[in-house]
């Protein structure tokens, strides 16, 4: 399985040096390069990403900052000359964390770590909550979307209502990025549950939901990605 990978680095030595890396580890493809987050957000809505090389310090918006910005994060290397940022990286779920100078050993440690990660089978199609003192288990497939109310949140499902004991943050990082996504700091939807999309609000069918502003574009871009049929 070759992984479909990217750069994104605003220092030329450095993208060319992980550039030569790639070249050189059978399993890489390098379908893109990027001096900033912005150009890099255009590379994510063009293509199939299966992993991101992202500097940290960069101008007008840091590797952090652009991982938060994102509704869904591609499993993600990050490449700094610093390590302070090691714990806000790891709150992010990044794979690995490479502090420059970056030796092709531990380049490749961390790729095939990646490797490992892309090619994990499928997790289980349910989950257990905690609920009203019991332990109910939920379909991925029936969540229609998860709601925030203030230290809970409310699962909408097909036939119930589940009230649970959790953050919006902390279920967010357990339901599969390939099927739920963050369109609002206090909503994730079920992609799959998608019926229509009108101006900042998705018809989710019985439910309505609002897309937080600053996410519209990159949230309508996710529900579609390459599908959108046209003339």
């Amino acid at each position: 399985m070759n992984l479909q990978c990217i750069i994104v680095d605003d220092e030329p030595g450095a993208r060319k040096l992980l550039e030569e890396y790639i070249e050189d580890i059978d399993f890489l493809q390098l379908v893109g390069k990027a001096e900033n987050p912005l150009k890099a957000n255009a590379l994510l809505n063009s293509q199939r990403v299966d992993l991101m090389f992202m500097d940290v310090d960069m101008p007008k918006m840091s590797g952090i900052e652009f991982l938060r910005s994102l509704p869904a994060v591609p499993p993600t290397i990050l490449t700094t000359a610093y390590t302070e940022y090691a714990i806000e990286g790891y709150e992010l779920d990044v794979l690995d964390y490479l502090v420059k100078p970056i030796s092709f050993e531990r380049f490749l440690k961390a790729c095939n770590k990646a490797r490992e990660y892309c090619a994990a089978p499928a997790s289980a199609d349910h989950f257990f909550v905690k609920c009203d003192g019991r332990i109910e288990k939920v379909l991925y497939d029936e969540l229609i979307f998860v709601e925030a109310m203030l230290n809970y949140v409310v699962l909408h499902t097909e036939t119930r209502k589940l009230i649970v004991h959790l953050t919006i943050k902390g279920i967010d990082g357990q339901l599969p990025a390939k099927h739920f996504l963050k369109i609002h700091k206090s909503t994730i939807i079920n992609i799959n549950k998608v019926k229509s999309i009108e101006a900042n609000e998705i018809n989710l069918g019985k439910t309505r939901v609002v897309i937080s502003q600053n996410l519209q574009e990159a949230v309508i871009k996710e529900i579609i990605r390459d599908r959108m049929l046209k003339r």
